[in-house]
């Protein structure tokens, strides 16, 4: 069993302390803030751990206060609906006895609907072609930023290839959308719930990205103050978060120091199985 995914089990295995109370807890990381995608995740997991029958089809969150990463999580979740199609819950994340993240999370009984249909999957070189072996080769691999380069190469719980290597050297990309080819680093066990917290973790990764992309800037600027406001998932249909997934990311509009974001994830095959969206503040250091 990996280092990653050890890691990613222990993030997303919260402890049960009461009848609806969790407790979370941060990995050991330089991070001065718990990452957004860390909080969604633990609480989808709190979510899913008082509905039987029923996976998620969507979540709606806000972030209210910055995590800290030194202090356990408490989540504490309501029970608002136990209908015969639908369920619903609220969780709230509390830390110093303040709520920093609420979300709200439906779960859907399974059903045949009268409509299929979906957006087409994107014409981009797969992720097989984006391995570091294959990046090193390029000449524009050995003069990317250090920095860049080690947030790509980290051990972390999700692999990142992101498919747009240029705006990462001032390239502007007029209409903002960016392609990143994403999986957690090793295989989870076979519950769809887990890997439906695994990709609601893993989707906060990069998506204020294609916010900058239209400016040929990244969130590695150090004049930038980026976070994340709300966040808003849609699932449609099965996958595994320990396969790769085509997250296909564009920004409509940016105004007033707030950025917005969406993002369909795709399986290699071209079948959509999720959707999101975002708000961040994109405000720059004074």
């Amino acid at each position: 069993m990996s280092k990653s995914l050890i890691d990613l089990i222990s993030i997303l295995d919260l402890e049960p302390i009461e009848v609806n109370l969790f407790r979370g807890s941060s990995p050991k990381t330089s991070w001065q803030r718990v990452f957004g995608g860390q909080v969604i995740g633990q609480a989808m997991v709190a979510a899913c751990r008082t509905v039987e029958g029923r996976l998620p089809h969507s979540l709606h969150c806000y972030f209210i206060l910055p995590g800290d990463p030194q202090v356990p999580i408490i989540y504490q979740v309501e029970r608002l609906r136990d209908g015969r199609s639908y369920t619903t819950r609220r969780v709230t994340a509390i830390q110093h006895g303040n709520a920093i993240f609420s979300i709200m999370v439906s779960f859907h009984a399974e059903e045949e609907g009268a409509f299929d249909h979906q957006d087409r999957m994107p014409d981009v070189p797969p992720p097989e072609k984006l391995t570091a072996d294959e990046l090193i080769k390029q000449p524009v691999f050995r003069e990317m930023p250090d920095f860049i380069r080690r947030y790509y190469e980290s051990d972390r719980p999700i692999e990142l290839r992101p498919v747009e290597l240029g705006r990462y050297f001032g390239q502007k990309i007029d209409d903002g959308r960016i392609h990143v080819w994403i999986k957690t680093a090793a295989k989870l066990p076979d519950d769809p719930a887990l890997h439906m917290c695994a990709l609601a973790y893993a989707s906060d990764f990069s998506l204020l990205d294609a916010v900058m992309a239209r400016y040929g800037r990244t969130l590695f600027d150090k004049r930038m103050m980026p976070a994340s406001l709300d966040h808003a998932m849609w699932f449609h249909r099965p996958f595994r978060a320990d396969e790769w997934l085509l997250y296909a990311q564009d920004s409509p509009s940016a105004r007033g120091g707030r950025g917005l974001t969406r993002g369909l994830i795709f399986k290699p095959d071209g079948t959509l199985v999720a959707s999101v969206a975002q708000e961040g503040s994109v405000r720059e250091r004074k």
